[in-house]
């Protein structure tokens, strides 16, 4: 397989990159890697690393789509951009799945119009695997429709249920909508009516409204919103893991030196469950390919898992999976 590598998106482009495609190719021994950007560059950061592998290759680009950069804008005027190029790659088929960890609007429009999207699906949503006390949880969607249409969250929920047992191994994933309240009256118009459409499919495992206390809490394995509070989810428990582990290490340090030793392998190891380095990447649900959406802040660890995480989902073919689900059970609306 041919694996597409944005290696000017992010914080810590191009080097960490080239270093995360290294590891990649450690996780996914199978796969070639196509590095998209600036020739000259790097080559030079690839020297730089001491990296020579002839399964990495690199496809020049010119032009770079900054963090700031509005999506439509980058993919009209920046057609030789890493992002743009990759996707085209995609929609012809020279590559099986793309991997950005640059700016996510313009990674995710490009996808939607450069590779398409699946049969059946009318929007794509990010699906991010968040850590809970009882397991992997999926959270679909995290920012690429931060206004949908109930149909949009009806058909998140089969392509996250179709994920969440084809990659996490959940046989009947249980489904919860986010809301403001677990009554099924609460919630705003977007949030009642999807709520219908999924307490109507018997295909569903539906659960109920959930609140977001209820993420961590083993409430459900798969959970829906739109992709404004979806962002924010992510984000929040993002913040929230950072601080508690590092007011947890500095009470250890300050309070108990002696204990440092024998309690720092016990935080990293929880550490380590709650990272996003450790999942490389949310998925982009819905595209005719796999498309792997990073975090900005990506080190070569998260880089290489991403690899790692695109990989398993060409082989496990989770895109046919999806259009088996959503033509036997969800309708297309006119």
């Amino acid at each position: 397989m041919r694996i597409a590598l944005d290696a000017m998106g992010g914080d810590h482009a191009p080097r960490e990159i080239i270093l995360g495609a290294a590891e990649g190719l450690n996780k996914a021994p199978d796969a070639e890697i196509v590095l998209y950007g600036p020739k000259e560059r790097i080559e030079a950061e690839c020297s730089a690393v001491g990296l020579r592998d002839d399964r990495i290759s690199i496809r020049d680009c010119r032009e770079i789509v900054e963090m700031d950069d509005s999506p439509v804008d980058a993919i009209r005027q920046k057609r030789d951009s890493s992002m743009v190029r990759m996707a085209v790659d995609a929609g012809k088929g020279e590559v099986d799945a793309v991997i950005s960890a640059g700016n996510t609007g313009a990674f995710a429009a490009a996808c939607h119009f450069k590779v398409g999207v699946l049969k059946g699906v009318s929007r794509p949503g990010i699906a991010v695997t968040l850590p809970s006390f009882h397991g992997p949880v999926v959270v679909c969607d995290v920012g690429a429709n931060v206004a949908p249409k109930p149909h949009h969250l009806h058909e998140y929920a089969h392509m996250s249920v179709s994920y969440a047992r084809l990659i996490l191994g959940v046989q009947e994933p249980k489904i919860g909508l986010v809301s403001i309240g677990e009554e099924d009256v609460k919630g705003n118009s977007l949030v009642k009516d999807a709520h219908n459409l999924l307490r109507r499919d018997p295909a569903l495992k539906f659960h109920g409204n959930v609140e977001g206390r209820d993420i961590f809490a083993g409430e459900c394995d798969v959970f829906v919103c739109d992709g404004f509070v979806g962002n924010v989810i992510l984000k929040l428990t993002e913040g929230l893991a950072d601080g508690i582990f590092n007011t947890i290490r500095k009470e250890i340090s300050e309070d108990s030196p002696h204990l440092v030793k024998q309690f720092e392998p016990v935080v990293e190891r929880i550490w380590a469950r709650h990272d996003f380095a450790e999942y490389g990447g949310a998925p982009l649900m819905g595209v005719n390919g796999v498309a792997i959406i990073c975090h900005g802040r990506s080190d070569r660890r998260a880089i290489g898992n991403a690899v790692r995480v695109s990989a398993e989902l060409v082989r496990a073919r989770l895109n046919s999976v999806i259009v088996e689900q959503l033509s036997r059970f969800v309708e297309t609306p006119a």
